[in-house]
């Protein structure tokens, strides 16, 4: 396997990539990528999920000239939430070259924000047919200095009605410019746009598998409010599994996770690429012999791993494609064992769950996380149990005598006597656990906090600073859908909004917890992290139930009104 170093990257990405911490590209990104460095047309057939937009992002973003602010890459998507998608994949990529600009233009979206954006200049276009054409046809979109156009997902262009435009577009493009194609299925009518618009391309084609192994059960769970850690914690108590392996995409997200896993009291290591083949071996020998429960693992770490121990595998970051999906919950259900795989989900993933099944051919059904009640059930029967198990193997004779003998000179009942000695073997870890207990040490949840908004007919407002504008296409809905989903807080309690060029205010409870402030910091919208803060010129105000006042800086009681937000 090649590395993202290996690819002739221009330094700028490869520190991107470094930050988030991949280790090794996709086949199709290690196919693409050398060609399109090259400046070579591109005919690529793979299914949705395999890792196109970073195979043809980084090349690209690797030859743009950032003192040109003139469109120099455009890229058509069939639907506006993919164009969403792949212009925050390329801001993020592109979050070391200084001064890069990208804009989103797609139908039903505001045109003059997408004026504005395009007379400030960009370096690159990301869009849907139609309303790229209406900027054309304004002569607000120029392509003069265009250098490469990438067609993604072109059969699904061409099965909504889009083939003529796209043809329109490429129509449009300067002589000479690069085209990438990129379709699941090569149909003939994609056919012949290939052989008419593309000089001599590169033909790639990835093959996913189709199959995994039915001894499998596959689940998944919709992250919301309830985050991450939180949720992998409570399977942990309740799941019956004698091995598990959790997946993640990132070596540095790896050793997070181990780290908060072992302050649990989880039984846990690492397999990154920052392990060395020594410690590997002896972390996959301690996992064979049952001195090691789970293993954090990011997937080039992870191929060749065969331990039949493993009932689980959890995919905590969902994967960039439908082959190491494939791949990752291969590594249980081995041997003619079953096995369980569970996938972590967000909204915005629904996507590529999708395209999973798709590959797969199998359902995955969704799941319930486990309660506070489900933990405390199974805590009470794991008691019980150990109780059984102690009675049949071990001579307990001195300890029989021992209670016989405090009974009697404490004339106390033998139900007293038990009761007392239940309660002590269980003081460190108690079979009913508080909410507290179950998310310490790091996950956020809003718990009592946002239990207690609800009761209040007051809540003091704060205004915060976010890092994300106008600049990068925000919208209320990504601000509020955010924030809302992140720390399980009623859009009720999300106040007045407001759009700058660079970053933006909103309205938040007073008493927010440090914890649910220092969460959202990392959040991303747009592709940026949100970066919290108290906002300048902040002052609060007294909502009912998170109703907002839209005089920034006056502390009063506001009657019930609509939540507003400025654009």
């Amino acid at each position: 396997m090649p590395r993202f170093a290996d690819l002739a990257i221009a330094p700028p990405l490869l520190q991107a990539i470094d930050d988030a911490g991949y280790e090794a590209p996709s086949p199709i990104q290690a196919q693409s990528i050398p060609p399109l460095l090259e400046g070579r047309d591109l005919l690529g057939q793979a299914q949705t999920g395999t890792g196109k937009t970073a195979a043809f992002a980084l090349p690209l973003l690797s030859r743009v000239d950032l003192s040109c602010k003139q469109p120099q890459i455009l890229v058509l998507t069939p639907t506006r939430e993919l164009a969403i998608q792949v212009a925050e994949a390329m801001q993020g990529y592109a979050r070391h070259l200084s001064g890069f600009q990208i804009a989103t233009l797609y139908g039903g979206q505001n045109i003059s924000t997408q004026l504005r954006q395009l007379r400030r200049g960009v370096h690159t276009v990301v869009g849907t047919p139609g309303r790229l054409i209406d900027h054309l046809k304004r002569g607000t979109l120029k392509l003069d200095s265009l250098a490469t156009i990438v067609l993604d997902e072109a059969d699904e262009m061409l099965r909504m009605g889009f083939i003529e435009d796209v043809e329109t577009i490429l129509e449009e493009t300067p002589k000479g410019r690069q085209v990438a194609l990129f379709s699941a299925t090569m149909p003939s009518a994609i056919r012949r746009v290939a052989q008419h618009h593309l000089n001599n391309p590169v033909e790639i084609k990835i093959k996913s598998k189709t199959a995994t192994v039915a001894s499998i059960t596959q689940r998944y769970w919709q992250v919301q409010g309830l985050q991450k850690l939180d949720a992998l914690t409570r399977i942990l108590e309740v799941e019956d599994f004698d091995a598990m392996l959790v997946f993640v995409r990132t070596k540095v997200m790896a050793a997070e996770l181990t780290e908060k896993l072992e302050a649990r009291g989880y039984s846990s290591a690492v397999l990154s690429g920052d392990v060395s083949q020594v410690l590997r071996e002896k972390t996959v020998e301690r996992l064979k012999s049952g001195r090691l429960d789970i293993i954090v693992a990011t997937d080039v770490a992870a191929r060749g791993l065969d331990v039949e121990r493993i009932s689980h595998v959890i995919n905590y970051d969902i994967p960039y494609d439908t082959e190491t999906y494939v791949h990752r919950i291969g590594r249980t259900g081995r041997a003619g064992r079953t096995g369980d795989a569970i996938l972590f989900v967000s909204g915005r993933e629904k996507r590529m769950l999708r395209s999973i099944e798709k590959a797969t051919r199998q359902p995955i059904q969704p799941m319930k996380i486990p309660s506070h009640a489900d933990i405390a059930d199974r805590r009470i029967v794991q008691f019980k149990q150990m109780i059984t198990d102690t009675i049949e193997d071990q001579d307990l004779g001195f300890f029989e005598d021992l209670v016989s003998n405090y009974q009697q000179d404490q004339d106390l009942s033998l139900r007293e006597i038990a009761a007392a000695l239940a309660y002590l073997v269980q003081r460190e870890r108690p079979l009913v656990p508080s909410e507290k207990e179950i998310q310490k040490d790091g996950a956020f949840t809003a718990g009592n906090w946002a239990a207690d908004l609800g009761k209040s007919s007051q809540v003091p407002m704060q205004q915060f600073r976010i890092e994300v504008g106008r600049e990068h296409g925000v919208k209320p809905k990504n601000i509020v859908g955010a924030i809302a989903n992140e720390i399980n807080l009623a859009p009720s309690y999300i106040g007045q909004i407001k759009f700058f060029d660079t970053f933006s205010t909103v309205y938040l409870p007073e008493d927010m917890p440090d914890a649910a402030v220092k969460h959202l910091k990392k959040v991303r919208v747009c592709g940026q992290q949100l970066k919290i803060s108290v906002g300048a010129g902040g002052g609060g105000y007294n909502a009912d139930h998170g109703k907002p006042s839209h005089k920034s800086g006056k502390r009063k009681h506001v009657k019930k009104q609509p939540r507003k937000a400025k654009a």
